[in-house]
């Protein structure tokens, strides 16, 4: 775990980084060029994986064409590999700088013959003229010896050490970059494993050092936890960063796509003064959040970059991730109530809710302020489907007003909703697999409560509105239904805060009753408006914003 002694070095070392961006473009740190961001110069590298040469070929050259920088040609990969004839055909037939490497399984890879015909390849490539080979810290001293007065002034020699169980201290990780240095590296390149996202602020931070000593250096951090190692490398002055041609087929996961990384996540233009913002879940691989916000990063000129952040303790996460750069987040499944606690002060809305589902931290004095725009983008979004609904009648002021309000869920976001929809004027009741935590909720809003079990033997009333905010039906469990088909149709409205997929089982079967039906993407953009204002100071342009999500619904 890194303590407070770790978390203000990072803020420390950051710092130190962000203080020398004006007059750093040659070192990988960004520029200033008459008010626009100028590329870093962290490259980007495709590992070429195919099993013949023929495919590792073609690979080649869908590599460049999407804009990669070199390809890592993974020799291990080949299922039948003659030494000279291939080695001189891929080196002769790729358009863009070579980096061989032949991982062994022991630090794995899929070689497993003898070391003097692995490492024989390896010299090979060099004389035929490779850029860079990447050799394993084990066999470093042996191989430099044999290439001793035979390399050329071209040649970069990268030595790596590749951890698969854990993510050793800042100390522990500083020893290794001498050792790694003292074998007589050109680059140094660590992988580790992230057993927590916090593991990733330890090679950010020797990232930073590395660049202070003048010291190439790769840092890569495997696992889902770890994906941000890959998108912030430039930003803390990373030599490269490695992204697939395809999705699924990586050489440690996880591995973004060439494409996500240049047009998602908007690669090229990360610097060191780039704001990091992210959504906070777990899961949260299905969030939609960072497609809506780079899009529209980018498309109003805003320096930033939004991630996926899987988050085991959200306290421990803000504990080590205090750097001002790490500037807004948007909160979800399971840390919104847990969220509240994080913050130094929480707006007035969101405190009698008792949930947040965005955070941001303050310029002035980076203190953590915690909001909650769930609910005014729900609520909204059902009043406009009341709207247009047959029972809608002509009742002024909300549409809500005197109807039951069926919550189903007792988390952070039924508390939204409750709240929103009672202020609203309408009778809430609470449904929740536990009775318990649907009677707590239920007090709190001043409500009634009912085990989900129970809920499809509730008496019906005119103009019911049923709004399931539980993870029930979501990708990849979307043949789920929180509620059976039978009872949908005594609801007037059916929402479901899901929006991967969009339409639900619930969703479709409550359409088939002849029931309206709303999406949780209409509560994920109305929420996302105030969020965005929130991050940037900026006014949210909705039509870009709709546009976005309609391309990627």
């Amino acid at each position: 775990m890194m303590d407070l002694t770790d978390s203000l070095l990072f803020r420390l070392n950051f710092d130190q980084l962000d203080s020398s961006s004006s007059a750093a473009g040659s070192d990988g740190l960004e520029v200033k060029c008459n008010g626009m961001r100028a590329r870093n110069s962290t490259l980007l590298c495709v590992p070429i994986m195919a099993e013949t040469v023929d495919q590792m070929v073609i690979d080649m050259g869908e590599a460049k064409a999407v804009g990669a920088d070199l390809v890592e040609i993974r020799l291990d990969c080949l299922k039948v590999f003659d030494h000279n004839q291939d080695l001189k055909r891929l080196v002769k037939e790729c358009p863009l700088p070579t980096l061989f490497s032949y991982r062994p399984i022991w630090e794995g890879g899929q070689y497993d013959g003898d070391e003097k015909t692995r490492l024989d390849a390896l010299r090979l490539a060099i004389e035929l003229g490779a850029d860079y080979v990447d050799v394993e810290l084990q066999v470093a001293r042996e191989f430099f010896d044999s290439i001793n007065g035979k390399k050329p002034e071209t040649l970069k020699v990268i030595v790596s050490s590749h951890n698969f169980q854990d993510t050793p201290s800042v100390e522990a990780l500083g020893n290794l970059v001498a050792r790694i240095q003292a074998s007589g590296a050109d680059i140094v390149k660590i992988a580790t494993t992230s057993l927590d996202i916090t593991d990733v602020a330890h090679t950010f931070q020797i990232t930073v050092h590395s660049q202070v000593r003048i010291v190439p250096f790769i840092g890569l951090v495997l696992g889902e936890r770890g994906l941000i190692s890959r998108i912030l490398s430039a930003k803390f002055g990373g030599y490269l960063t490695y992204g697939t041609l395809e999705s699924g087929i990586v050489s440690a996961p996880p591995q973004p796509t060439v494409k996500d990384l240049l047009h998602l996540y908007n690669f090229r233009q990360i610097g060191p003064d780039t704001k990091v913002f992210g959504v906070i879940s777990k899961p949260v691989s299905h969030s939609k959040s960072p497609k809506l916000y780079n899009e529209v990063f980018n498309s109003v000129g805003f320096n930033g970059v939004y991630a996926h952040l899987l988050v085991d303790d959200i306290a421990k996460f803000f504990q080590t991730y205090s750097c001002m750069d790490f500037a807004g987040f948007s909160v979800g499944i399971p840390h919104k109530e847990a969220a509240v606690k994080c913050c130094d002060e929480v707006d007035p809305v969101a405190k009698s809710i008792g949930a947040i589902n965005c955070i941001i931290r303050r310029p002035t004095d980076g203190k953590l302020y915690g909001f909650n725009t769930d609910y005014v983008g729900a609520i909204s979004a059902i009043e406009e489907g009341l709207k247009g609904s047959p029972n809608a009648g002509s009742v002024t002021g909300s549409p809500l007003a005197g109807r039951l309000f069926v919550v189903i869920g007792a988390g952070g976001a039924s508390k939204a909703l409750a709240y929103g929809a009672k202020q609203k004027g309408a009778r809430i009741l609470i449904a929740n697999r536990t009775y318990d935590r649907a009677r707590e909720l239920a007090d709190t809003v001043g409500g009634d409560a009912v085990s989900l079990a129970d809920l499809g033997n509730i008496p019906p009333e005119d103009g019911m509105i049923l709004a399931n905010t539980t993870s029930i039906g979501m990708q990849p469990n979307v043949g789920d239904t929180p509620l059976s088909k039978h009872a949908l149709k005594y609801y007037s409205l059916v929402f479901d805060a899901i929006y991967t997929p969009k339409m639900t089982r619930l969703l479709k079967e409550a359409e088939e009753c002849g029931v309206t039906i709303v999406s949780g993407l209409e509560m994920f953009i109305g929420q996302a408006y105030e969020q965005f204002e929130k991050f940037t100071g900026l006014p949210a342009p909705k039509k870009l914003f709709r546009k976005v999500m309609e391309n990627h619904s």
